[in-house]
């Protein structure tokens, strides 16, 4: 039965989401219980919300059924209409006791001792579910649509711009960036190896506003001589880590961005953003914040 078990497990693919890519996997165990946390912890607001709304009224409808088999366990239930010992199954899980219904038997008084003990043990869960998904710090950094490659101060540069949608103080605010391509070894072994590209300036003492990241494509840059055709041959990924202290929870905040070999712009920079306003006041427009413009 266990070789039956594990075959089965093997036998299940499993999509992973790798920035805009989406990659299948076959041949690991999908281990929905032991990751249970990682999975609460990670859907959408409203499958979680979802999901714990279909367990509420699973687990009311299986103790309704289980006062349903007693005879006349509670007290002021209308007999056995399971929709009155539904609505008992409910104040009882979440420990309410309006006071109309009560178990009158030992029987009714030991199903509702065990729901009880389930209701505390799943209110605990859910609380603590909900303040962690709540508490967990979340960057609101805007990464450009497109890395651009041009000519800055003399130099081919490879170019992202950034920002901060919150506008706090994200101290000691670094980013790192790397290229992971598709190689062939000697042996004509096909390997993702990945390269980080030195930041001309990777930290950021008071990250407020916008922060542009430039990458020297010189001698010692893992891009130095490479072509389009070779990045996409190689399937490339640039892969963006940005963090930092927020001034504000005190907590410290991480983004990433991941931009495929096809949202590279060869031969162009992104449109200024900087201006004065007609009162005089330094002005940024976000609205042109993804705006890129081919190199005269």
């Amino acid at each position: 039965m266990a070789k039956a078990r594990r075959k089965r497990s093997e036998g299940k693919s499993q999509l992973v989401r790798f920035g805009h890519r989406e990659i299948e996997t076959l041949g690991l165990a999908q281990g929905f219980w032991t990751d249970l946390y990682h999975r609460a912890m990670t859907v959408y607001w409203p499958v979680f919300f979802g999901t714990a709304a279909a367990v509420f009224v699973t687990l009311n409808a299986v103790f309704a059924f289980f006062y349903f088999l007693g005879n006349e366990p509670v007290a002021n239930a209308g007999g056995k209409s399971p929709l009155e010992l539904f609505y008992f199954s409910i104040e009882t899980l979440a420990t309410v006791g309006y006071g109309d219904m009560h178990p009158q038997t030992n029987y009714g008084h030991l199903v509702a001792t065990v729901e009880i003990f389930t209701g505390m043990c799943f209110l605990a869960v859910m609380t603590g579910l909900i303040f962690a998904r709540f508490s967990r710090p979340r960057a609101r950094f805007v990464f450009a649509n497109h890395p651009v490659v041009t000519v800055h101060e003399g130099q081919n540069t490879l170019m992202i711009r950034m920002a901060n949608a919150r506008h706090n103080t994200i101290s000691r605010a670094n980013a790192r960036l790397w290229i992971i391509r598709a190689e062939r070894t000697k042996e004509g072994d096909q390997l993702r190896r990945f390269y980080e590209l030195k930041l001309d300036r990777g930290e950021h003492p008071m990250f407020v506003l916008s922060w542009m990241l430039f990458h020297i494509i010189d001698k010692d840059s893992p891009l130095y001589g490479t072509t389009p055709a070779e990045l996409e041959q190689g399937d490339a990924l640039l892969v963006l880590n940005v963090g930092g202290l927020d001034d504000s929870s005190a907590q410290q905040l991480y983004a990433r961005r991941v931009y495929p070999w096809y949202d590279i712009r060869w031969q162009h920079r992104y449109r200024d953003i900087t201006s004065i306003s007609p009162e005089g006041r330094f002005l940024l427009d976000y609205t042109k914040f993804h705006d890129v413009v081919p190199d005269h």
